[in-house]
């Protein structure tokens, strides 16, 4: 079995996710993990997916998407790799604020910093307030209290506030 990841990208519009799956079902794929959202206007959806196709089928198979050139459709192979081990504890952090460049970078370095591994990721710009949910997963024996003293430090010199919460079941 190869495990493919498949990219489509572009102008929004109804029945993207139900024509992109289905051809994938007509293929034999199993559909592994995904994730699909609006940035700005724009579909962006990607998807792992594994079975016996080749790269070229699949991509025979997806071409309609974008005859219309509203979307972008790529495929490729991807090697299987071991599930990342959850070593520590799941985390929450959000921030929010007025929109600058830099809040991402700051913030999730100082994740980063200690050793947290981000498993997912959301941003979102309304008017002028920006927001950030992350998933995170700390190592254990983060200093917990440490790393939330410098996510707000590194969140109030961009001026804007951070949380930093212990994840509860219904976060994930």
């Amino acid at each position: 079995m190869t495990r493919h990841a498949i990219t489509v990208l572009g102008h929004d519009r109804p029945g993207i996710i139900a024509e992109t799956t289905g051809r994938l079902a007509g293929l034999g794929l199993n559909l592994e993990d995904s994730t699909m959202t609006l940035l700005r206007g724009h579909f962006a959806m990607t998807l792992v997916c594994e079975g016996e196709a080749p790269d070229s089928e699949i991509e025979a198979a997806l071409a309609p998407l974008g005859d219309d050139g509203t979307l972008t459709v790529t495929v490729r192979a991807v090697t299987t790799e071991p599930a990342y081990e959850v070593s520590g504890t799941p985390w929450v952090l959000t921030v929010h604020g007025g929109d600058r460049p830099g809040i991402v970078s700051a913030v999730v370095g100082e994740v980063a910093r200690v050793g947290g591994n981000i498993t997912d990721l959301t941003t979102r710009l309304a008017g002028d307030l920006y927001l950030l949910v992350a998933e995170i997963d700390l190592p254990t024996g983060t200093d917990v209290e440490a790393l939330g003293t410098a996510v707000d430090r590194a969140a109030a010199a961009l001026g804007v506030g951070a949380t930093l919460r212990e994840a509860e079941a219904d976060d994930l």
